[in-house]
């Protein structure tokens, strides 16, 4: 059996589709303002067809704070789900359409109101056959079901019988379910406050497994979990960890979440748990042909957030330049995976970029710390530089040199800096060759406000 739902006036901000999951998770959106539902097996629900009707007759009146749609409505109930949409369409309040009794119902409708779209058939096409029966003097439902099926298949074709079984109410075909919008969030209310991260971690595990099942069915991933905690002194703790690879595996993300819950853990005890995910599509990797491409980006994650428990999370990233004439400034931000578009983006950035500019520049290998040194200067002029460290040295005769360039900057902050750079060749005999002499260019510098040198790094 089936049930239509016909709504003329209902408020905009309401749902019928919505409504009508309330009585059947079968739901077809015929058009706007009609739903056709299947009501067979919900007898332990509502009772019989009749008084199922009738409680959607009731609930549609309610106010929309009690689930209704404020409005009456038309339901028809019949073994067939077109004979349904006709009559609840056609005629107010509950209709009950027994089987076999289509036409008794339908026989009198104006065969104007016949609507053709529940057989597929295209508009112009249609109007040429209703044009045509009215031309043989058929007015009704009943006129159109008894022509002989040889005449009217003779004709009007293949399309004619079909209409003429949608008129007699013998169509068979199946509902076009409305498939619910997918539900990438769940919660939980805990009947008691919990405070410790083991029993968390169930709650969690359990939230995951649903998410994460949805995800698989619908074929994606997500990289951003959104985790909100309700606590008991009735404030909120929201934890958002961005992915930088798609997922979509329970067993990672939970470690995620307690690694993330021991390095920011509530303030309070916590009642209800809430966790969301952001739907992306999955990206496929092509692993090698015998062993997989190292590191996996499932165990890099939890690699990196176990290290970020130990450091602390500022401390874990790639190193980014900053916009400053501060010498050697950078800061560290999280990993993220380069896509196919930013690195086409930046290859054609570089192409554009080395047609225009083809100036042959020197490579520059910092030292990392800088080395301290001994310089003996002629007015202010470095003339001999000695630095020494456990991985290298620089020494020699300065031969040639550029500078001084002064940089300052950042003076109302503690580490300002202030200091003299210049680029000096060194001249200096290696004694893996005898006496042969070699040539280096070096950058040094002096700072200004302990007149302290150092060598910061070597030309290649």
């Amino acid at each position: 059996m089936f049930a239509c739902i016909y709504a003329r006036e209902i408020p905009k901000e309401l749902s019928l589709s919505d409504f009508a999951y309330a009585f059947s998770p079968i739901v077809e959106e015929t058009k706007p303002h009609t739903v056709v539902i299947d009501v067979d097996g919900c007898e332990l629900l509502f009772g019989s067809a009749y008084q199922l009707a009738n409680e959607i007759s009731t609930r549609g009146k309610q106010s929309r704070v009690s689930g209704g749609l404020e409005s009456t409505i038309n339901i028809a109930i019949a073994a067939n789900p077109d004979v349904a949409i006709h009559a609840a369409t056609r005629l107010q309040g509950i209709t009950f359409v027994s089987p076999g009794e289509e036409l008794t119902c339908l026989g009198e409708f104006p065969l104007e109101t016949l609507d053709y779209s529940l057989v597929s058939i295209e508009q112009q096409l249609a109007e040429e056959m209703l044009e045509t029966l009215r031309l043989w003097g058929i007015r009704t439902f009943g006129d159109f079901a008894s022509l002989p099926v040889t005449g009217v298949s003779e004709r009007l074709g293949q399309e004619g019988i079909q209409l003429q079984q949608l008129a007699s109410g013998k169509t068979e075909r199946h509902l076009k379910v409305k498939q619910p919008a997918p539900v990438f969030a769940h919660s939980i209310e805990l009947e008691h406050a919990i405070s410790e991260l083991e029993p968390l971690s169930f709650i969690f595990a359990r939230l995951l497994n649903q998410l994460c099942a949805a995800l698989n069915s619908y074929a994606l991933a997500t990289n951003e979990l959104l985790v909100q905690l309700q606590l008991q002194d009735q404030t909120s703790h929201v934890r958002k960890l961005s992915l930088p690879y798609p997922m979509r595996d329970h067993k990672v993300f939970l470690k995620l979440l307690l690694l993330d819950t021991e390095m920011h853990p509530p303030q309070s005890a916590i009642r209800t748990v809430s966790i969301a995910c952001e739907p992306v599509n999955p990206q496929v990797l092509q692993n090698g042909l015998f062993v997989p491409l190292a590191p996996a980006p499932d165990k890099l994650e939890l690699t990196l957030a176990r290290l970020a428990k130990l450091v602390g999370e500022q401390n874990i990233g790639s190193p980014v330049v900053l916009d400053t004439h501060r010498p050697d400034a950078f800061s560290v931000k999280r990993f993220a995976l380069v896509t196919k578009e930013l690195r086409r983006r930046r290859k054609s950035t570089v192409i554009r970029q080395s047609a225009i500019d083809n100036r042959q520049c020197l490579g520059f290998r910092m030292f990392r710390p800088p080395l301290r040194a001994l310089v003996q200067t002629d007015q202010g002029w470095p003339t001999q530089i000695s630095a020494w460290s456990k991985q290298r040295s620089v020494y020699g005769k300065v031969v040639n040199l550029g500078g001084p360039w002064r940089t300052t900057g950042d003076w109302w902050r503690d580490d300002r800096w202030a200091r003299d750079e210049w680029d000096v060749a060194l001249e200096s005999g290696n004694k893996n060759i005898g006496s042969a002499v070699q040539r280096t260019v070096y950058r040094v510098y002096r700072e200004l406000s302990s007149g302290v040198w150092f060598v910061e790094g070597s030309y290649d």
